[in-house]
């Protein structure tokens, strides 16, 4: 008498903890392409991806080294950071013809009010329908980077120096203001 297997094997990108495969087939449930934001501890990257059954297809992305071309020269992960990246991306999948998508934070924790949440709150102000609870987004003080500029105003000299890696930090929500207004211009995106 022979004894089948009970035991099945998951997908690598399970057992690797990389993807969230009920997750993601309700996404593309939804027909939708999804925006995908990625946050590392240096960089944000966002992406309008398409499911395809030979693979998923990238619409048009926006990295936070691309902020560089509007003059920002802040933390490239931070809120307002996010807030901008994902702002270019939606103006970007605007201008390629995206009107709604929803949004994919892959096997992050949504918590209400973090970086994930800014850069959708970037993308709907571009111009891009996307569900979302009016309570996850941050809130506009938090995108300007008021919570930076109050951190570095309580500093003295040398400290600001150690701390940040630019001069007018003091400065960050005239510049976050500043930044969105350039990327809304060239892409004639408009809120």
């Amino acid at each position: 008498m022979s004894q089948k297997a009970t035991y099945k094997v998951k997908f690598r990108r399970r057992r690797e903890g990389k993807t969230n495969y009920d997750k993601r087939i309700d996404l593309i449930k939804s027909k939708l392409p999804r925006m995908v934001v990625r946050i590392s501890n240096k960089n944000v990257l966002c992406q309008i991806i398409e499911y395809s059954e030979k693979g998923d297809k990238v619409l048009c992305s926006a990295h936070s080294n691309e902020l560089k071309k509007f003059e920002w020269n802040g933390g490239k992960s931070n809120t307002p950071a996010s807030y901008l990246v994902g702002l270019l991306c939606g103006a970007k999948g605007k201008k390629t013809g995206i009107k709604k998508m929803v949004l994919d934070i892959g096997l992050k924790t949504p918590v209400h009010g973090s970086k994930v949440f800014a850069a959708l709150k970037g993308a709907i102000d571009a111009g891009i329908e996307l569900p979302f609870n009016e309570s996850a987004l941050p809130s506009n003080e938090r995108i300007l980077g008021k919570h930076i500029q109050s951190f570095a105003e309580s500093l003295e000299g040398e400290e600001i120096n150690k701390r940040f890696s630019i001069s007018d930090v003091k400065k960050i929500m005239e510049k976050t203001e500043e930044i969105k207004e350039k990327i809304l211009k060239e892409f004639n995106a408009v809120k």
